[in-house]
């Protein structure tokens, strides 16, 4: 297990934007997987994606490594931001867009002030 750990670890470390899910960006396989997804593709977020779906010792290590009980789990700058409702909530209030900005991820302002538009 704490090869999982380490493995995760350097994953959140290297990459700027990181989601642990059921499936693939091009594949969710779950519901909340596939609104997370939505919402990061929508605004044209790059991101990493791990499916934990293809190994069982990622899809309990991640758990684990957050604290967290389930999936999808989205890190920014090798820091947890939470599952899905946490990044819904966080895209409808604006949250979000503030958390890339001070991060320097490039997203399209546009399209989160449409999501927010769209759901109000």
């Amino acid at each position: 297990m704490n090869d999982i750990k380490t493995q995760i670890k350097e994953t959140v470390s290297s990459n700027n934007v990181v989601l642990y899910m059921k499936g693939t960006k091009a594949m969710p396989q779950c519901g909340f997987s596939s609104r997370v997804v939505g919402v990061l593709n929508y605004m044209g977020v790059d991101y990493t994606d791990i499916d934990v779906l293809a190994d069982e010792n990622i899809r309990q290590g991640i758990k684990d490594f957050s604290d967290w009980p389930t999936v999808p789990q989205l890190y920014v700058n090798g820091e947890f931001v939470g599952g899905c409702d946490i990044i819904t909530e966080m895209t409808m209030s604006g949250e979000l867009d503030t958390l890339f900005k001070e991060n320097k991820v490039t997203f399209n302002e546009e399209a989160s002030e449409k999501i927010r538009e769209a759901n109000a």
